[in-house]
């Protein structure tokens, strides 16, 4: 019997089969992928060795893969003879797999679920409730605080904005009891957490859990809009309580409101109310003129009031027998009496009541919305001047407006008619940028500047020694406040309770504090820091073997094709303002503690930048990197944003971007920035637009393929020409004229006025490249999911010092990917190859079941196709801060973290960092990080 050659972590070994193509002829995951069976295949000198060789094979059947797309010959042998008998077994069987095709061609997803709201039994009697803040946005300023009012059996959420659930996850804040979402606005500052909350919402459990999201304006449509990434948006019932755009009329079925209060739940533990506010324009409110996101909402929470001690000797008196009649009585229900022929009220029995808590959240963006704010005729009674029988005592107001806004005369002459109650500024307050939100990537961002700040730059926020701002808030002309802080919170229930409490605010560690106690967990840590440096000094070629490092570390060989030390003719004499690549978000599925979902910045510098990518919390990451004001900037100076496919946490972050572009730019000249995307993704941008202005154009990716771009040229050309020729060949230069290469991607999707409105885009686009020194930007499809692509940026070529010409540098970014040929060859020759690796070498079926790859796949692509270096990304947050590897065949390759800064001058260096890296995180567990992760990742996938 043959013994098959074993290879670590393969299950599968295809080599030397005399007609690979058999596998692939009937495949199509993708309506445009276009199989490429001449994979570039890598010579060595010796005719016995091989270099890897890829397959792309299906089945309808994932659960049962065990295969390994690439192979490698020259790979150390393995002595596991279970992989040997699955790969027998799986022969045996045909069920020789590569990837879900299923998956790929769209066709693995459940059908929609028609959850029903869960009716919770509520507790009146003895309940705990508080407001709290969860300060979401409060260090990075890009989005609006969240607030969480709490009952025992319930949980409402006030604001979803970016950073909503990833906040959650590092305090441990339970989101499975939400039923209620509120918004205090409809746009990406309120909103822009929404889809990957209720992701979460909608993988919680077995069912998934579904939920109410109010807003004072008409935006079921967007929520439409997600469920092409959402599969069970069927989980959310929005509740539009707003007016419509051409009517005063409430959208709202049946409301109750009295005067412009609008009552929107009213059970036995809570009455929640809404006021809207409109901006006043030249004196008139003019519906047709406003979006939906300029309306604004104050929300009024009001407990039912506590009633007094029973008093059983008055029950007594009264003929009534002790029993379940006393209980009756003191929840407020009249009973009749046991021995004397008369009704017993409540009040006959029961002392003084004492009033429920009442809390007021305010939304006041603008002074013109605060005019509307001044004259609501609803607030009357709530103010302290009011008559006693009348009035209703507010014990806390939050303002959720702009310093701006809260800081005005006026408004701090409005906040005073509340009396005794207690003002939280909640709204963005710059002392707040210097305290992060998010400690445990801030605590992990520090330890990774002390032992590379070249390739881990200092935040661009985060100097606690100049914080000098007391807790206790400023004393303003007319009334106190308090400053909001993270998890401050305002006991409701029990009554005794009453008042603030800060015993939930984190304590404050900076980075002194954090290196320090590095320095004392692993003591070798300073002289690794030293030793990091001196690889970019030269001093050291062989720093890195002095460290404490395991056997598999120190014994890294280099492959025979591989010298690490050749510098590519495109990085001679490259200098630091060239390119730089930022790892923003380096997760997969939803952001967890230490990783945020994807996001690749690509910093040309004085030329602009690109997004590749775009998850939720985008913003704030680069508010985090670059600071508060640089982050502006890099926003500003945007050419481009490519998203790779249509999964949530690939895209929601594009909105919060193109917004705070659009108010950065507001009154300048400018064009709308291109977005390429999957086509899925226009319809939800489409959706947000209603809500407020993107000032964007959108490009499908099929219109940035090599040949669609191609074709572009050409008939853009001959478009030119029949400008000059009006008379000459009317048809011949149609677009879709028979036999073009347009006409053939017209056959396989791309339909005529599609490809025409994208004329002018691509042509725009063309313009911003040239401007920030690309030759293109080229998307090409991958195995994934329908419309998955991933992208080539082209730098162009220069001229050195000798007047030579130097090629352009080559950037290939995979998106989410099974390992395939297009990849391959779009590689081909890559400067970085920035790869996705979501899971483990031991975890390939997993990773073709669910179109990812696997670590040494994600190394074995860019080996085939000759990349220079590899970053790897897109970890499984199964992962929480160091994925699993193998160190002997990183020779080329880095682990990204967030934050991550590589600027093509240190290419030559970063392999080298690795060991000093794993160091770093030597002493770390893989562990799941809330028992709310997994079902969740699961589905967002």
């Amino acid at each position: 019997m043959n013994t098959m050659p074993q290879i670590p972590n393969l299950r599968i070994l295809f080599s030397n089969h005399p007609n690979p193509s058999f596998f692939l002829s009937s495949l199509k995951p993708n309506p445009i992928l276009k199989f490429n069976n001449k994979i570039p295949i890598k010579r060595t000198k010796s005719p016995s060795s091989s270099y890897p060789f890829f397959t792309c094979l299906s089945s309808n059947k994932p659960q049962r893969y065990n295969s390994k797309s690439f192979i490698n010959p020259n790979r150390r042998i393995s002595s596991s003879k279970k992989m040997v008998d699955e790969a027998e077994e799986s022969k045996k069987l045909g069920m020789v797999s590569g990837f879900n095709k299923k998956r790929a061609e769209g066709r693995d997803k459940s059908g929609p679920k028609d959850l029903k709201l869960k009716v919770r039994k509520l507790n009146p009697v003895n309940t705990i409730s508080y407001v709290q803040i969860l300060g979401t946005g409060m260090d990075t300023q890009d989005t609006s605080p969240s607030v969480l009012l709490f009952f025992d059996k319930q949980r409402f959420i006030f604001n979803a904005g970016e950073g909503l659930q990833r906040f959650c996850t590092e305090h441990k804040i339970k989101l499975s009891k939400i039923d209620h979402i509120f918004l205090s606005r409809v746009c990406s500052e309120t909103a822009g957490g929404l889809p990957g909350l209720l992701l979460t919402l909608a993988g919680t459990g077995e069912e998934g859990i579904s939920v109410n999201v109010w807003g004072p304006s008409d935006f079921k449509y967007l929520v439409d809009a997600m469920k092409s990434f959402i599969p069970n948006a069927a989980m959310v019932h929005t509740r539009c309580f707003g007016p419509s755009p051409k009517t005063d009329m409430v959208l709202l079925d049946n409301p109750e409101k009295v005067n412009d209060q609008i009552k929107l739940i009213n059970d036995e533990v809570v009455k929640i109310s809404a006021i809207l506010l409109r901006p006043e324009t030249r004196g008139l409110k003019d519906e047709f003129a406003m979006k939906s996101s300029d309306i604004s909402v104050v929300y009024i929470c009001e407990l039912p009031e506590i009633r007094g001690k029973f008093d059983p000797e008055k029950a007594q008196e009264l003929g009534l027998r002790p029993g379940p009649k006393y209980r009756e009585l003191q929840e407020g229900r009249s009973v009749k009496s046991d021995l004397q022929d008369i009704m017993v009220h409540p009040d006959d029995v029961l002392g003084p009541s004492v009033p429920g808590p009442i809390v007021l959240l305010v939304d006041c963006p603008t002074h013109s919305h605060f005019q509307e704010l001044l004259s609501a005729q609803s607030l009357v009674n709530y103010y302290a001047y009011v008559s006693e029988e009348k009035r209703k005592i507010v014990n806390c107001v939050i303002h959720l407006s702009p310093s701006l806004v809260v800081n005005s005369s006026d408004y701090q002459k409005w906040m005073s008619r509340f009396g005794e109650a207690e003002h939280i500024i909640a709204g963005h307050e710059m002392k707040n940028i210097e305290i992060p939100i998010l400690q445990s990537s801030a605590r992990i961002a520090a330890r990774l500047n002390y032992l590379c700040p070249q390739f881990f730059p200092a935040p661009g926020f985060w100097s606690l020694q100049q914080t000098n701002c007391s807790n206790e808030g400023t004393d303003l002309k007319l009334c106190k406040t308090i400053s909001a802080e993270n998890l401050l919170k305002f006991h409701l229930r029990p009554y005794a309770q009453l008042g603030l409490d800060r015993s939930g605010i984190p304590a404050k560690a900076g980075p002194i504090e954090i290196i320090n106690d590095l320095v004392s967990e692993i003591p070798e840590i300073s002289d690794a820091a030293k030793q990091v440096s001196q690889l970019w000094d030269g001093e050291d070629e062989n720093a890195g073997e002095g460290i404490t490092l395991t056997e598999s570390d120190k014994n890294i060989t280099e492959e025979p094709w591989l010298n690490q030390n050749a510098l590519p003719r495109c990085l001679e004499s490259i200098t630091r303002e060239n390119v730089e690549i930022v790892l923003l978000g380096t997760g997969s599925s939803q952001p967890s503690k230490y990783r945020n979902v994807s996001s690749i910045f690509i910093n040309l510098f004085s030329k602009g930048s690109l997004l590749l990518d775009c998850g939720e919390g985008t913003l704030g990451q680069l508010k985090r990197r670059f600071g508060i004001q640089g982050a502006d900037n890099a926003v500003k100076n945007l050419k481009c944003i490519w998203i790779s496919h249509i999964h949530a946490d690939h895209h929601t972050g594009l909105a919060r971007i193109l917004a705070l572009r659009r108010d950065l730019l507001k009154g300048l000249p400018h064009e709308p920035l291109v977005v390429i995307g999957p086509r899925q993704l226009k319809r939800f941008l489409d959706a947000y637009e209603r809500l407020e202005d993107l000032d964007m154009q959108f490009l499908d990716c099929r219109h940035t393929t090599e040949a669609s771009l191609a074709s572009f040229e050409s008939n853009y050309n001959n478009k030119l020409n029949s400008y000059e020729h009006p008379d000459e060949n009317k048809v011949e230069n149609s677009l879709f004229s028979k036999g073009s290469q347009m006409q053939s991607l017209w056959k396989k999707g791309v339909s005529t006025l599609d490809s025409n409105i994208s004329y002018p885009v691509i042509k725009n686009l063309k313009n911003v490249i040239g401007e920030a020194g690309l030759e293109n930007v080229i998307s090409f499809p991958v195995v994934h999911c329908p419309q998955a692509f991933g992208v080539v940026l082209k730098g162009m070529d220069r001229v050195d010092s000798d007047g030579g010409i130097v090629p352009g540098w080559k950037i290939v970014y995979s998106g989410d990917t099974r390992p395939c040929p297009e990849l391959v060859e779009a590689s081909q020759g890559a400067t970085v190859l920035i790869h996705e690796a979501t899971f483990e070498d031991a975890l390939v079926e997993e990773a073709i079941a669910r179109n990812h790859s696997t670590t040494e796949e994600a190394i074995e692509v860019g080996n085939s196709a000759g990349a220079y270096r590899i970053i790897l990304t897109h970890f499984s947050q199964r992962y929480p801060k160091i994925p699993v590897f193998d160190q002997s065949y990183m020779h080329k390759t880095c682990i990204a973290f967030d934050m991550m800064s590589v600027n093509f001058a240190d290419l030559h260096v970063l392999p080298r960092v690795l060991p000093y890296l794993k160091l770093l995180f030597k002493n770390e567990m893989i562990v799941d990080e809330s028992d709310d992760v997994e079902d969740a990742v699961t589905l967002a996938a």
